[in-house]
Order: structure tokens, then sequence, then C-alpha cells
């Protein structure tokens, strides 16, 4: 038998999808942060992705997961559909306003990269918020950013660096904008930060279940021990 959802169940997942007030805010606090790292990374990537693709064209894709990280961080944290989208695009919104080489196009971007990221926590219901998750989120916004920029970016590029550029793009949105962004989350949860989220709560949860070591068994070897001294 299949358990039929009553009206209290249904209104608190609605209540769990429903945007508030600090939701809002700390996504948008979230998002600015990250278009400044963004900033900082625009000042510094050319070098890098220049001495990289040196060294294999399309292997640059390997550090572009910096640009992915505002949304999956943003969402990991805020847990709302948009979540994602929003974050992204407010990163790129700030990085764009500092000024960069890609002008307005930096705000198509973070839309198909939040875009990516959003369609894997909505395949997951919304539901799914741990490393895994977080991983497949960064390589969906990866796997937009792959696409966006070889149609913008990369037109006519060949097949060899087309098939480099989309693995080590995709597998850096994984690692950076997934891994790292989902490091960064517990991070700031074990702060305290993130109290009013249901991040926070799982890390206050996490260290409940750690502080319960005082089962019957431990107890028991801590008797022993005192009895040694």
């Amino acid at each position: 038998m299949t358990a039929t959802p009553t009206p209290k169940s249904t209104a608190r997942g609605g209540a769990r999808l429903r945007w508030r007030v600090v939701d809002i805010v700390v996504a948008s606090v979230v998002g600015v942060a990250v278009g400044l790292v963004f900033f900082a990374w625009n000042l510094t990537y050319n070098p890098i992705g220049s001495a990289l693709g040196a060294l294999l064209p399309g292997v640059q894709g390997s550090v572009h997961g910096v640009w992915l990280i505002g949304g999956v961080l943003t969402a990991l944290i805020v847990r709302k559909p948009g979540a994602a989208i929003y974050g992204e695009m407010v990163a790129a919104t700030v990085s764009a306003l500092f000024g960069n080489e890609w002008g307005p196009l930096t705000l198509l971007s973070g839309l198909v990269q939040g875009l990516g990221a959003e369609i894997v926590f909505a395949l997951l219901l919304y539901k799914a918020w741990g490393v895994v998750a977080a991983m497949l989120a960064g390589a969906g916004a990866g796997v937009g950013m792959v696409i966006l920029d070889l149609v913008l970016w990369y037109a006519g590029a060949g097949a060899l660096f087309a098939t480099v550029y989309a693995i080590s793009g995709i597998a850096s949105g994984a690692i950076i904008a997934g891994l790292l962004s989902w490091l960064a989350m517990r991070a700031l949860a074990r702060t305290g930060a993130l109290d009013r989220f249901a991040a926070g709560r799982e890390r206050g949860d996490d260290d409940e279940d750690e502080g319960d070591d005082s089962s019957p068994g431990a107890s028991a070897v801590d008797g022993e021990h005192a009895a040694a001294r």
C-alpha cells in the first residue's frame, strides 16, 4: 500500500520549497560575495588559462569551474527552486558591473550555467543536498558552460579541442563548483551562520550524533579508564 498525502504533509512540502525573506537576503549576499570572487578570478585567469591551453588546447576548462560556484553554493545553502539560477545570475551581474572582457554576455553565461545546476537539483526533486548531488549539479553547470562556450567563444574549434574542453570543463564543475561548494557550505554551517537553514540544522544534528557517543559501551570503557586511574 502507498500512503496517501495528507493536507498537512502537502502544506509542509509547499513551505519547504517556498522562498522566505531570509532566503532572498542570504542568496543575494552569497551571490554578491561569489561575484567578487569572479572579479578577482577574472583578473588572474588569463595567464593561467593561457599556460594550460599551451600545454594541451582545451584543458584550460579545468579551471573554469570557479565561474560555476555561485549557483551551486547558493542552492546548497538556500535549498529552494530557482536558487541556483538566482545565485549564479547575481554573481554574474556583479562580475559584469565591475567590468570584464566578456561584457553583457557574462549575464548569458550566468543564466545558462545556473540553469545547468538548477536542472540537476530539480531532477533530484530538491531533496538531495549531499556531496554527490553537489558534484552532479556542478557537472550540470559545467555542461551548460561547455555548450555555450563552444558556440560563443570557440566556434569552429576542432573535435580534439572540443572534447578536451568538454571533459575538463565538466570535471572542473564537479570538483571546483560541486565539491568545494559543498565543503564551503559545511564550513559555514559549523560557524552557526546557517542555523536558520536546513544546511545549518543538518550540521547541528551531526554534532548531536557525535556527542551521543556516550552509549553504554562507551560509558563502560570510560568507567574502566577511570578505575585504572
